[in-house]
């Protein structure tokens, strides 16, 4: 199976596509942020690798889980 590269992005890309820091991104990676669910990522020693459709896919369960309130 090939990935293209488009499909991963980096830390930094999805921090940016958030409008958020680095740092708050992997708190929210790590499962530190009590109101969010973990973004599902790949880690490669030290590097966090996100797939655009996990991020898609957890951002639309937010929206639905905003929309139930």
């Amino acid at each position: 199976m090939t990935v293209i590269q488009e499909d991963v992005l980096t830390m930094e890309e999805v921090a940016t596509l958030l409008r958020c820091s680095k740092a708050h991104l992997s708190n929210v990676l790590n499962g530190k942020v009590s109101s969010l669910p973990p973004l599902p990522h790949v880690s490669l020693g030290r590097r966090k690798l996100i797939r655009k459709s996990a991020l898609d896919t957890w951002l639309k369960r937010l929206e639905e889980s905003s929309d139930e309130r």
